[in-house]
């Protein structure tokens, strides 16, 4: 058994959290197993002043990482699985993915309890395409504007400009801000990300101990869930830089999945459910996702991409 494990990661307060408490959780299940954290800076993190949309590429959060795990410098890497491309580089593999957290996106005002109350006009910050597409569908009179960096960075912006966004409720709670949560978006006004709440932990296929004593994270229904919303995304071959929302559940064997296709100003919008065995969430997920771009998600895209 493997005596001690690096774990590279983001040196965000989020990216910092996650990997100290998977640490954490090795240390508990393998008591005298040193873990220690590598900080890797990313292009995404490089980046501040562009909107992701046109930074372009994908794995823009975890390229650097991922080479970091292909020159054996550190044995596992902790990435948020919402900033995971569907395709992995060869040699490399999920192989946890931990239990879900609440995936639903969170309303952050200091004069405001919902986005229904926010007076016409009004300015609304989000680096998402995702959101901006889903609440222009239902708020076309908002002013969405551009908004990056961290939880801390956001909320101080939020202060001094006297706006409004919302992050994901999952950044809020975890970092000590919950308390700024006006409200949790309904899925039914806008559906999270891919893989939204739950923790991907990668490593090299090769290193079998270390997928080994990995395995104790993996959380099945969260598994099968996003394989679902990922098998989605991948057949629609959309990344951050697209609208699709997306979001599975596994409930006594059976797998529920409602996603959107959206078109960047909100002015078409594309939903659908899907519902079978949750043994078979790959093959649910790609057939949603085809008959979604059947019926009109394949023009959607074609005008964004």
């Amino acid at each position: 058994m493997k005596t001690n494990l690096i774990i590279g990661t983001r040196q965000s307060l989020l990216a910092m959290w996650q990997s100290n408490y998977i640490a954490g959780r090795l240390r508990e299940e393998y008591p005298g197993c040193e873990v220690t954290l590598k900080k890797i800076v990313t292009k995404g993190d490089r980046i501040l002043d562009v909107p992701l949309a046109k930074i372009g590429g994908k794995g823009l959060f975890t390229k650097e990482i991922e080479q970091e795990l292909l020159d054996g410098t550190i044995d596992l890497a902790v990435h948020s699985l919402k900033d995971m491309p569907t395709v992995l580089p060869e040699g490399l593999c999920l192989t946890a993915i931990t239990e879900r957290a609440n995936a639903g996106d969170a309303f952050v005002s200091n004069k405001y309890n919902s986005i229904e109350e926010l007076p016409e006009g009004s300015v609304l910050g989000t680096s998402s395409l995702r959101r901006r597409a889903q609440l222009l569908a239902r708020r076309p009179d908002l002013k969405i504007v551009d908004l990056r960096g961290n939880v801390d960075t956001r909320l101080k912006k939020l202060d001094e400009a006297d706006g409004c966004h919302h992050p994901r409720r999952r950044r809020l709670t975890r970092l000590g801000h919950a308390d700024r949560i006006k409200e949790i978006i309904p899925q039914s006004y806008c559906l999270p990300a891919v893989g939204q709440g739950a923790l991907a932990i990668e490593c090299r296929t090769d290193n079998f101990k270390v997928r080994q004593m990995l395995d104790f994270l993996n959380d099945t229904a969260t598994k099968q869930a996003t394989d679902a919303e990922r098998a989605f995304l991948g057949l629609l071959e959309g990344g951050c830089q697209v609208p699709i929302g997306v979001h599975a559940e596994v409930n006594e064997g059976r797998i529920a999945m409602e996603a959107v296709i959206a078109s960047l100003d909100g002015s078409t919008v594309l939903r659908d459910t899907a519902e079978g065995n949750a043994a078979d969430a790959v093959t649910l997920g790609r057939t949603l996702g085809q008959k979604m771009l059947d019926n009109g998600g394949r023009e959607i895209l074609a005008a964004i991409l």
